[in-house]
């Protein structure tokens, strides 16, 4: 049974506006680490200040960032970083909920495949097309329309409800990390990450690395003379597929359904700088999945244990061994707390909201800035809309009515999480 509060509040929820809101937050092509993500930050820095929140908007001291032993690392290069947090006024004795997105999207890749401009979206019936439709715009936009609603409504809270908008979650999660550096906190968390209607209460880790193999050089007409750094390559390529069977045999039963939970991807090689040289070094790039509740040391230390092993087995890598580096974002793993009453918050709230059955709870093979959260002992899960198998495609999409609902949904956390007065 809803109270009189959840029933005005959910009456308020404006699916035209979300809509548009929607809209206007794709046409802002917020790539990471662009020019464009720190003009999104200013632009919602407005709607807060709009929707009568307390705002904190700030430039983040980088360097200072960055020589934290924490620092989880970035790939985009960047000059800037803002950070943005709006609190709603007036709380009293409850608690403070977190609603946290990421602005930045990734880059829209080949533009031709896109049916028409990445950056205009394009509505097809309930459906709207675009780079950041659902990761993670439609999540924001459920954020706004859910502050919006409880604040058309007139509802006052006991507690408070912050809205925690970052930068550079693509690429470890700088905005995150920086947002709790500043003091920003609260008791409970809720991420609006592409979700598909279920919960994601754990993330597993992932971590970028980069292998450099040596070779020895020759003139491609004598090859013989010279080693080719593609084939030296090729022993350790074995390495690390066994090592990926071995570290996926018995996931935790939050990932079980995933095919590979802990996923060893190389995305990069690069070798040789001439057609007809034999290449004298190979540099292999990838991901390394974090198993739940890993130390991402431990992982380092399995990864570089396995490429050893593999280099002491081989008469070239022998005496020229292969070195491990690890740039660009590190991902840790993170989980809710087992029991938190936080799930079953957002649960009863999606059911109550849309006249469904309660969402089902699962964990995510990918990392997000919610080990960050988890990190700083905050109880934070995903809900949101959208799918994260359109995501990063010329195929993202997310259903407007869906938004409409996380909205609702969030509405009623934020109003059963924090209190009314």
């Amino acid at each position: 049974m809803l109270s009189d509060d959840e029933t005005a509040a959910l009456a308020a929820v404006d699916a035209g506006a979300t809509a548009r809101t929607l809209m206007e937050l794709i046409s802002v092509p917020s790539v990471t680490g662009s020019a464009a993500e720190s003009e999104l930050q200013h632009q919602l820095a407005g709607r807060l200040e709009w929707l009568g929140l307390d705002v904190d908007l700030w430039s983040m001291d980088l360097p200072a960032l960055r020589a934290d032993p924490d620092f989880p690392g970035t790939e985009a290069p960047r000059e800037e970083a803002w950070g943005l947090v709006g609190t709603t006024p007036d709380g009293g004795d409850g608690p403070t909920l977190i609603l946290q997105g990421h602005v930045d999207v990734v880059p829209p890749g080949d533009v031709a495949a896109w049916d028409g401009d990445p950056f205009v979206p394009r509505v097809t019936g309930d459906l709207v097309h675009g780079r950041g439709a659902c990761d993670m715009k439609a999540g924001l936009a459920a954020h706004l329309a859910a502050l919006a609603a409880i604040r058309a409504a007139g509802i006052r809270l006991r507690g408070r409800a912050a809205a925690h908008f970052v930068v550079g979650e693509e690429d470890g999660g700088l905005g995150a990390f920086g947002t709790l550096r500043r003091g920003h906190t609260g008791d409970a968390c809720v991420i609006a990450e592409p979700t598909a209607s279920t919960l994601i209460t754990a993330n597993a880790g992932a971590l970028t690395f980069r292998i450099a193999v040596p070779g020895k050089a020759a003139h491609g007409s004598s090859r013989e003379q010279g080693v080719s750094a593609v084939d030296a390559y090729l022993p350790l390529h074995r390495a690390l597929a066994a090592l990926e069977e071995e570290r996926n045999r018995d996931p935790d039963p939050l990932l079980a359904e995933y095919p590979i939970p802990y996923g060893l991807s190389v995305g990069m090689l690069r070798a040789g700088d001439w057609a007809s040289s034999v290449p004298d070094l190979l540099v292999a790039e990838g991901r390394f999945g974090v198993r739940l509740g890993e130390d991402p040391a431990d992982a380092r230390a399995a990864l570089e244990r396995c490429v050893a092993e593999a280099c002491a087995a081989d008469p070239w890598l022998r005496d020229h061994p292969a070195t491990v580096t690890w740039p660009g974002g590190q991902f840790a793993s993170g989980m809710l707390p087992e029991g938190h009453p936080l799930a079953d918050t957002v649960g009863a709230a999606h059911a109550d909201a849309t006249g469904g059955p309660a969402p089902r709870r699962r964990g995510a093979t990918y990392g997000s800035d919610l080990r960050h959260y988890t990190g700083a002992g905050i109880p934070a899960l995903q809900y949101g809309p959208g799918d994260i198998a359109v995501a990063h495609s010329a195929r993202e999409h997310v259903s407007v009515r869906e938004v409409v609902e996380t909205a609702r949904a969030l509405v009623l956390t934020v109003l059963r999480t924090v209190g009314t007065k």
